[in-house]
């Protein structure tokens, strides 16, 4: 049988499968993210080998690309205006303050326990300090967690994939023996710059082309989705094919100028474009558990099990903790731990991972290997805890409205939904 007809076969069966557990799945702690990462580790090159796809090909790249793209975009859509001018503080501290700390932490552990030189300990610390939108799409969308964390989580993990790339390209261009000149600050503020201003002008160009309701324009509501979509991925292709500024924020910025400007749009889009959203997931996650084997998981040993529980409890917890000293908002503690605790790994991280084995950049397949648990170990543990977490801060956000009220205060940002 060919390879087509059996990816179709497997696609087909896990969606089929998914569905059945949907239900149970929100109930439990059953994550069908964990299940569609382990189907694929199950079927693929670690497994029975029926799936066999490799990390180099170009269409295991290309799928992780759009996955970010149309993930982002529906997270960047899901941002709202009064919430953008009024919350913005929290997550820029998580991004200029929580996320170097974090990869700091995690480029310490890559060189004193693995054993790795500096500019490979950097590398792996870059790759793994974004956190994913995809595997925090289920805490930023529960509408029991408050809007604050819901807001913090989603800028965040919207804007980090992007400064996270303009980390890794120039310590991956001095992994391969020299920076043509580079100057690695100026990069990631052009980058960052060119990417934001160009995300800002296509969305708003987009959100002025297509007429409003009521406009006589008779555009029914399925081609607004496709329209989305499709500005979406505009952005992504324009920004790539220009060769300057950071295609994923583009796109990111580009959801909220969207969104905030008609929210019609993003009405439609999340109403209509979930299935999309859910296909792309399943793709990708089915595609990385197919290409991971147990051998090259644990090729550093204990010393990769070491480096990933830094990873996700002490370089993210300290990162957050560290950031949110004198901040304006009185969080709690639930709050914080709460906050530090979902950081998963996930989609970014294994895009850049294809890229930097696409690159042949030398030390790569190590970083990526360490980088390939780490991400594994996320989607597992954060799956199964996405929903009893949100489920607690969503009880610990009651409890603290409740005695607000009882005593006549105002109630706490962290508690209002």
């Amino acid at each position: 049988m060919e390879t087509f007809e059996i990816a179709l076969i497997v696609l087909g069966a896990l969606l089929v499968l998914g569905a059945l557990l949907s239900g149970y799945a929100k109930r439990s702690f059953l994550s069908l993210t964990a299940l569609y990462v382990l189907a694929g580790f199950a079927l693929g090159q670690g497994g029975l080998g029926v799936l066999d796809f490799n990390a180099q090909e170009g269409f295991v790249k290309e799928l992780a690309i759009l996955a970010l793209v149309v993930i982002l975009f529906r997270d960047g859509l899901e941002v709202e205006a009064e919430l953008l001018a009024k919350q913005w503080r929290l997550p820029l501290r998580k991004l200029i303050i929580a996320m170097p700390i974090t990869a700091a932490i995690i480029t310490l552990a890559g060189h004193f326990i693995v054993g790795l030189d500096w500019l490979e300990a950097a590398l792996l610390g870059a790759l793994l300090s974004p956190t994913d939108p995809v595997l925090s799409s289920a805490v930023v969308t529960n509408p029991r967690v408050p809007r604050l964390i819901r807001n913090s989580l989603n800028l965040e993990s919207g804007l980090n994939d992007g400064l996270a790339l303009a980390l890794i390209i120039p310590v991956a261009a001095a992994l391969e023996g020299g920076g043509n000149g580079m100057v690695w600050w100026q990069f990631m503020l052009e980058d960052m710059a060119i990417g934001f201003a160009a995300g800002i002008a296509i969305g708003y160009l987009a959100s002025v082309v297509i007429p409003r309701s009521g406009e006589g324009s008779g555009i029914p509501d399925h081609h607004k989705v496709l329209y989305a979509l499709g500005v979406a991925l505009l952005t992504y292709g324009i920004l790539s094919f220009a060769g300057h500024g950071n295609a994923f924020i583009a796109v990111y910025v580009c959801a909220i100028t969207l969104g905030v400007r008609r929210a019609d749009i993003r009405d439609y889009f999340n109403s209509g474009a979930e299935e999309i959203v859910e296909l792309v997931k399943l793709g990708i996650f089915v595609v990385f558990g197919s290409i991971l084997t147990v051998q090259a998981l644990f090729s550093d040993g204990w010393a990769a099990v070491a480096v990933v529980v830094v990873t996700l409890t002490v370089a993210r917890t300290a990162g957050v903790w560290l950031s949110l000293i004198g901040n304006r908002e009185k969080l709690s503690t639930q709050t914080k731990a709460f906050m530090s605790w979902f950081g998963p790994k996930g989609v970014a991280t294994m895009t850049y991972s294809l890229f930097l084995l696409a690159l042949g950049v030398p030390g790569a397949t190590e970083v990526t290997n360490l980088a390939a648990l780490c991400v594994v170990t996320s989607i597992i543990a954060h799956g199964l805890t996405d929903t009893p977490g949100a489920n607690w801060i969503g009880r610990v956000a009651a409890v603290a409205r409740e005695k607000a009220q009882r005593d006549g205060q105002p109630v706490p940002p962290d508690a209002i939904v």
